[in-house]
């Protein structure tokens, strides 16, 4: 199975959800926590997978101007 945000933004529901339903305190604080950082690592992954995509973009470009610049 692939991690992805949607998987990670789920796990985030669920924390929330049992932070909700928890009568203890440090039960509800610690799921909060597991929560922020569920939605964090969505948002890295969400980041990352742009960054790799614009990378291999401008390095798919870059190959494309070299085989036209040889072809010259």
């Amino acid at each position: 199975m692939s991690d992805t945000p949607e998987l990670y933004r789920n796990r985030a529901a669920m924390e929330r959800a049992n932070a909700a339903a928890s009568s203890l305190d440090n039960v509800r604080a610690r799921c909060e926590r597991a929560a922020m950082a569920w939605e964090e690592m969505a948002e890295r992954l969400e980041r990352t997978s742009k960054l790799r995509s614009e990378r291999e973009d401008a390095a798919a470009r870059a190959a494309e101007a070299r085989m036209l610049v040889a072809a010259e």
